[in-house]
């Protein structure tokens, strides 16, 4: 045997396993082999015969069951590109490339199927070593071989070798590889062999097939479809799902709705459990896949990088069980990997989501899972089988990030937890809000107003909003404002004055009073601006009341009621015209916010503008006469200069005749006129 043709590297063990039947063989060149001592570079391998009729051992094949094969072609869907990869069989062998979950192998089977009744088909270990296998004499249509660790082993001239041996039995080969960038053009450069790319079916169609298949009455089926909400199906069925998330909706359908009678709701709340269950299941022992799944299930719809930056958050705070013993994990080649040490196509794989481009903006790149409602199975999984995580998950959520979006998504997390918990999760809450995080309080705000309502954590909920209404610890007051937030929850309009009213009597000389009352106002106004009728005429009838106190609540006053002056003009000259006490109490708002001086210049431009819409319509010209015939006989302070402002103002100023009829009155020379 010349030099070239002498085994090198693994082909020197295989070639001495090959010889060695079920020997152990030691090869140590250079070394010394006796009772315990090896020395010099060792290797030792095991091997087995090889079994009859092949020509390499173990035998690592074995048949497709004729079962699943005939279930496989009853349902299959042909996915874009059929009839090519059909006519790249002609070679004899063939790579199929596909991200996993996709139907690849359902496409492989179908393509070596094929054309005969009852074809027999191989599935081959994808370890095998090519170099030594080849296809039976006879009776096989077809082998199958998915995944082998490295699609680059197989040489030209073993290729060359099973062409013609695949040839003379009459069968085909596919090999399955997971698309990854580049791979088809290197395969093809090094093997020059046909390389398909698998493109998934259409969703609805392989629902349709597997439904069709699994039931014999297709009216009742039709009929439960029929009865579906608007939208339901959408959401059974999203865009992009996988194949096998569809057969798994199907046969949901077919066994919980069609015999079962359970609705489109019930069905959908069913496979998003399941899936919920299986995910968490899968991320158990891999600290970094857990992270990305929990940041997927609190920040899913938002743009990549705001869930990988969170995951990495998470992984931090996880300490010497998390990232650090991660990172450690991997290094030995055990199973758990780094955050981004496992490709992002297969982490979204394993957590049932998938990367998303929306329409029109190419810059938001989100994550999401396929089916959202997976999010609430997701915390009712770690809730009541993992509370163990839940001092690093508030603590983790206490810092969602800058952005309103993902403070909301933050709270509503903390709030799932409390709700899946029964309240009980909400004893970390106190720490969230504490946090050294500017959002904490917000975080912790978002949680109490969602779950106020809450049958089994409203109780304490209400509690906490009680007790830290009149808490000395400024971030505790501000999270209860923010839970009064109008967007934050369901608070009814009497428990969030309660609530702010307390507030106002806390603040003292603290040093952060500004801060809280600043918070407290924008809450004030953004209830009135989001409320009804019913809502605003509360909301300024309890600030009435406030304006005859001293202090924090009377200032609260001066600052929202010009604001709220702006919001909808219509809706004011409709009540002012309408309710005597609404009226009433306009006047004394506006008198009150004209009379202190740091708020007379916005109660100013509130009125201008006011006065300017009123120019040319006729029914918010009375409403402003009755509010300046109001507060001239109110005869405060404020309402003077305001009059006084606006006669020296330039004549393009609006309101001037009004104003003047107002003077007028003022100084005693006539009565106001009704009419403008």
């Amino acid at each position: 045997m010349g030099t070239s043709e002498i085994p090198q590297g693994g082909d020197l063990d295989a070639f001495v396993a090959a010889l060695a039947g079920r020997e152990m063989v030691v090869v140590a060149p250079h070394g010394t082999v006796n009772t315990g001592l090896v020395t010099g570079g060792q290797r030792h391998t095991v091997s087995h015969p090889a079994e009859a009729g092949t020509a390499a051992g173990p035998m690592r094949q074995g048949p497709v069951r004729a079962k699943h094969l005939e279930t496989a072609r009853r349902r299959f869907v042909p996915p874009p590109g059929f009839e090519d990869a059909l006519a790249a069989l002609d070679s004899g062998i063939t790579v199929l490339l596909g991200e996993p979950g996709t139907g690849r192998e359902t496409h492989a089977l179908n393509l070596l199927a094929h054309g005969g009744e009852e074809p027999v088909l191989v599935r081959v270990d994808g370890a095998v070593n090519f170099s030594r296998w080849g296809p039976r004499a006879q009776g096989v249509h077809g082998y199958l071989v998915m995944e082998p660790p490295d699609p680059f082993a197989l040489r030209a001239w073993d290729l060359a070798r099973l062409e013609t041996s695949l040839a003379e039995a009459g069968a085909r080969l596919i090999i399955v590889l997971t698309e990854v960038p580049g791979l088809a053009g290197a395969l093809a450069d090094h093997l020059g062999m046909p390389v398909v790319h698998h493109h998934p079916p259409d969703t609805r169609k392989v629902f349709g097939a597997h439904l069709a298949d699994g039931d014999s009455d297709e009216e009742a089926c039709a009929g439960w479809l029929r009865a579906l909400e608007p939208g339901q199906l959408d959401e059974l069925l999203p865009e992009r799902l996988p194949p096998r998330y569809a057969a798994r909706a199907a046969e949901a359908v077919l066994r919980l709705g069609v015999a079962g009678g359970a609705t489109g709701a019930e069905v959908l709340r069913h496979v998003a459990r399941a899936e919920g269950a299986e995910v968490v299941a899968r991320a158990q022992t891999d600290p970094a896949l857990r992270a990305d799944l929990l940041a997927v299930t609190v920040y899913g719809g938002l743009h990549r990088r705001v869930v990988t930056e969170r995951a990495k958050d998470l992984l931090g705070l996880a300490g010497p069980g998390g990232e650090q013993e991660t990172d450690a994990r991997s290094s030995h080649g055990h199973s758990a990997v780094g955050t981004r040490r496992r490709p992002w196509p297969e982490t979204l794989r394993l957590l049932g989501a998938h990367r998303a481009r929306c329409a029109g903006d190419g810059t938001r790149d989100t994550v999401s899972f396929f089916w959202p409602a997976v999010t609430e199975a997701v915390w009712e999984v770690l809730c009541r089988d993992h509370t163990d995580l839940l001092p690093l998950l508030h603590s983790w959520l206490a810092g969602p990030g800058p952005e309103a979006e993902q403070i909301e998504r933050a709270g509503r997390a903390v709030a799932a937890m409390a709700v899946a918990t029964g309240g009980r999760s909400m004893e970390h809450l106190r720490d969230l809000a504490l946090a050294q995080s500017h959002p904490a309080p917000q975080v912790a705000g978002w949680c109490l107003g969602a779950v106020v309502q809450d049958p089994a954590a409203g109780r304490a909920a209400a509690d906490l909003l009680a007790q830290w209404s009149v808490t000395t610890e400024a971030p505790l007051r501000e999270t209860v404002a923010r839970a009064c937030h109008p967007d934050r929850g369901r608070i009814t309009e009497e428990q969030a004055l309660w609530l702010l009213r307390r507030l106002m009597t806390t603040l003292g000389d603290d040093t952060n009073a500004p801060s809280v009352v600043a918070v407290v106002a924008e809450t004030l106004v953004r209830r009135f601006e989001a409320g009804d009728s019913g809502a605003r005429t509360t909301v300024l009838r309890r600030m009435r009341d406030w304006t005859r106190s001293e202090g924090a609540p009377s200032l609260l006053t001066t600052l929202c009621f010009p604001v709220m002056v702006s919001t909808d003009l219509a809706w004011w000259s409709d009540q002012i015209l309408a309710d005597a006490e609404l009226a009433s109490s306009t006047v004394q708002l506006a008198a009150h916010a004209l009379n202190e001086s740091a708020t007379f210049a916005a109660m100013r431009d509130a009125l201008l503008d006011w006065c300017a819409e009123a120019a040319g319509a006729e029914h918010r010209a009375r409403a402003l006469s009755e509010l300046l015939d109001g507060l001239v006989a109110a005869r405060q302070p404020g309402f003077l200069r305001w009059l006084l402002a606006v006669e020296r103002g330039p004549d393009a100023m609006p309101g001037k005749e009004p104003a003047a009829r107002a003077l007028a009155a003022w100084r005693g020379e006539s009565p106001v006129s009704n009419s403008d």
